[in-house]
């Protein structure tokens, strides 16, 4: 059996080697919790092992970005340093790899002025416009991630001490990311076939729309692009280097016509956003937007959110994930998006990725707008799996295919 030790390698070595896949003379960037030290230095050691030319850290500290909202006045937050966006933008111009470790108190930011956090969310949002362009549009290789940090597991594990909650955290993480077998490095590959296959199916297919319906109330149209293409697992950046996004992911997902979006949809687990959670809400979409909502929990974030600008009312991802993934498994609500979005079905409000329509990359804002493709500041992930949804497919010609039955894969 491995040590912790030895799953905490494996895990760093799985990161630089299989999710980032670092080349030779090529800097990575990482961003990271202080907490998360000794961690990125295992990232580094494989990093340098395969040649990065530099590992540059960008650290964050929970406890100060709490201190900061409760004390720096609205200017602070309503201006987004501009040397900040410049030195992400410098590195993704040399064709840096960028790691993101996700591992926020899921109440960082809870009883603080929502104003603050939208005026910081939209600031962000678009003083990081430019570079999330070399992201977004798979032009450098990326992977988010996540480790424990202490907040977050007591936060998930509130009966354990603190030794032991990070600890039980980090063994649903390993067994999240596959980590805890004996060859996390093939396990991944064999997991990484068997979602092309479906993605492969989905493509050829050329769904025109997909209707979901659940117990729930979820009862929702969703049309899709013409020349639309479904992504999962894995992907190339523009020098052909295959990457894996999100470590774990069990998704395979595509873009709506940001115009084609009727019904009602049902979350079926929080949202964790900005630092708050918000809880059993709704959305009742007319002609692709947004038009009515409710939350049990959260609902003035959520109206902060869907405020932010236009496209942030619309939907700019579909993604298809079985009810019976390894996350959903697990019996742990994450409260962290990357994990909980790949238990469960789930949509994104907001931008939309231009890799999943056909020539996305090079058409011009109009064009990708004439294309129905969503553009926003966000993209926020949220879940609407549930044990009993159903996802039917039409194609173009009329016939109806079930692609989701009873929570689960169908095809």
């Amino acid at each position: 059996m491995k040590s912790f030790e030895e799953k905490v390698s494996d895990y760093a070595k799985l990161v630089v080697e299989v999710g980032i896949n670092v080349q030779a003379n090529e800097p990575l960037v990482i961003t990271a919790p202080v907490e998360g030290a000794e961690f990125v230095r295992e990232l580094a050691k494989f990093a340098y092992a395969k040649k990065a030319s530099e590992v540059f850290v960008n650290w964050n500290d929970d406890v100060l970005t709490r201190l900061k909202y409760e004390n720096a006045p609205m200017e602070v937050f309503e201006e987004f340093p501009k040397w900040r966006a410049d030195m992400m933008e410098y590195y993704a111009k040399k064709g840096a790899g960028f790691i993101s470790i996700h591992a926020d108190d899921p109440n960082l930011l809870k009883g603080i002025d929502t104003e603050k956090i939208a005026a910081a969310n939209k600031s962000s949002s678009i003083g990081l416009r430019e570079f999330r362009k070399y992201t977004m549009n798979d032009i450098n290789s990326w992977c988010v991630i996540s480790i424990p940090t202490l907040n977050w597991a007591k936060s998930l594990f509130p009966d354990l001490s603190s030794k032991e909650a990070v600890e039980k955290l980090w063994d649903a993480i390993f067994k999240a990311t596959r980590v805890d077998l004996d060859d996390p490095v093939a396990a991944w590959k064999d997991h990484l076939e068997s979602l092309e296959r479906r993605m492969n199916y989905l493509n050829e297919k050329k769904f025109k729309t997909l209707h979901y319906t659940s117990s729930n109330g979820t009862d929702l149209t969703v049309n899709l692009p013409k020349n639309h293409i479904w992504a999962g697992g894995g992907g190339k950046n523009s020098e052909g280097v295959y990457f894996v996004a999100n470590m774990p992911t069990e998704e395979v997902f595509t873009m709506p016509h940001k115009y084609g979006v009727d019904g009602v949809v049902y979350s079926s687990k929080p949202l964790n956003y900005s630092g708050n959670l918000i809880e059993d809400f709704k959305l009742v979409f007319e002609n692709g937007k947004v038009v009515d909502f409710d939350a049990r929990e959260g609902k003035s974030i959520l109206e902060e959110m869907l405020n932010m600008d236009e496209g942030a009312r619309r939907l700019g991802e579909v993604a298809l994930v079985p009810y019976s993934s390894p996350i959903q498994k697990a019996g742990i609500l994450f409260k962290n998006t990357l994990f909980d979005e790949n238990a469960s079905c789930h949509f994104a409000l907001g931008k939309a990725y231009p890799t999943n329509i056909e020539n996305g990359v090079n058409m011009s804002e109009k064009e990708l707008d004439e294309n129905g493709v969503n553009d926003s500041l966000i993209h926020v992930d949220f879940m609407v799996g549930t044990s009993d949804l159903s996802i039917v497919g039409e194609t173009e010609d009329g016939e109806e295919y079930i692609i989701f039955e009873n929570g689960e894969w169908n095809i």
